[in-house]
């Protein structure tokens, strides 16, 4: 492991970000590893570590200090998603969606929204991000929900599944077409849902594969009517405004898959290690250290790499489409990859439940599916090198 050691050397944290990540890595071994399975079982909301999140006020991180925010750096930021991950990827992508919901509000929010939503998230407050309908997943023009004005209020008809945290949230962004504007794309506008609206309903949650104790929500809107001053940016402005915040939120996303793959990589090396089989260790094996040798040196690489993204986001650089979707695309698959190698490498055990790396498997499934699928990514990446 010392190549990964040498890695976060490298990062030459401050003083103030080495405590910030040490609570993190306590209340992550402490509290929210113990009690991922158990959650993932009865696939139940982790309340416990949520909570134990925000008795350190992590949430406030992102948010600015003028509405009750500690900001730290992006970078800071990606490290302890993957932190959180690494001990439970429900925990992790819970944490994760309240920046990604609420980052849009942060760069582009008026400062009466700041002042007034803002302050509830730093405070603990969960929030969502609502984009996909049954049938608008990575073509966003097609949503169909629809937003009327009416007088200084704003009347919210459709649908959205699929949505994390919906029915745990306390705030929602949520993506729909203006009613007064007729082309899919210039429609496109984004609200703030506080979700005691009235007419707003989360309907049920899906039964998944992994991300157990991580709601997927189905949400209906019957005439829910709130406040024309929760509308984010102009109407039309929600294209503009889920393009920018991609951006960000794809980098966090691969954090997320990050930490799967840290997780599901220790483990296994640490079960091949203590494994025997034909009177060696199975690490011992040629063929298997070849394998170990792949995974090692794709994880260094993504270290890396999610570093270089993080310090360009905090450095102002707007230019960084195609930076986010390979971070994405490149984590997604790693962690795939690596708890489909570390369930292989465990044997019949790691079929079973007893053992981590079955939950890894698949926790990692979905992160090459939501955030834009990897198909999309490869495709957006290599239209990048075609020449005008």
């Amino acid at each position: 492991m010392k190549v990964f050691e040498q890695i976060a050397r490298q990062r030459h944290w401050t003083e103030a970000e080495t405590m910030v990540l040490d609570q993190v890595r306590r209340v992550a071994d402490e509290v929210v590893a113990p009690n991922a399975g158990g959650f993932d079982e009865t696939a139940t909301f982790p309340r416990t570590s949520v909570d134990a999140l925000n008795e350190l006020a992590l949430n406030a991180i992102f948010i600015p200090e003028a509405y009750g925010g500690s900001p730290v750096s992006y970078r800071l930021y990606l490290e302890c998603v993957s932190v959180i991950s690494e001990a439970c990827a429900s925990t992790g992508i819970i944490y994760a969606t309240n920046y990604h919901a609420m980052g849009p509000v942060v760069d582009h929010g008026s400062e009466e929204q700041k002042a007034r939503l803002l302050p509830r998230i730093a405070e603990g407050g969960i929030a969502s991000l609502a984009i996909t309908e049954p049938s608008a997943g990575s073509d966003a023009t097609a949503m169909r929900t629809r937003f009327t004005p009416d007088g200084d209020e704003i009347v919210i008809d459709g649908g959205k599944t699929f949505i994390t945290s919906g029915d745990v949230a306390d705030l929602i962004l949520l993506f729909g077409k203006w009613s007064e504007i007729d082309d899919d794309r210039a429609a496109i506008t984004a609200v703030v849902l506080e979700t005691d609206a009235p007419g707003f309903a989360a309907v049920r949650n899906e039964r998944k594969m992994g991300h157990r104790a991580s709601s997927a929500t189905e949400l209906s809107f019957s005439g829910c009517r709130i406040p024309r001053a929760n509308l984010l940016g102009g109407p039309g402005d929600g294209l503009r405004l889920l393009l920018a915040s991609l951006n960000k939120s794809r980098p966090s996303v691969a954090a997320h898959a990050r930490g799967i793959a840290r997780a599901a990589f220790a483990d296994m090396v640490s079960y091949m290690n203590e494994r025997s089989q034909s009177g060696r260790r199975i690490i011992e094996f040629q063929g298997n250290q070849f394998m170990i040798a792949d995974l090692a040196a794709d994880l260094a690489g993504l270290e890396t790499w999610l570093d270089h993204v993080g310090a360009l986001i905090d450095s102002g650089t707007e230019d960084i489409g195609v930076a986010a979707s390979i971070a994405k695309m490149r984590a997604s698959d790693l962690a795939m990859r690596m708890t489909t190698e570390a369930v292989q490498m465990h044997g019949g055990y790691g079929y079973c439940a007893d053992y981590r790396v079955e939950r890894l498997m698949r926790d990692a499934k979905i992160t090459q599916i939501w955030e834009g699928t990897n198909q999309i990514h490869r495709q957006f990446i290599g239209r990048s090198f075609v020449a005008k």
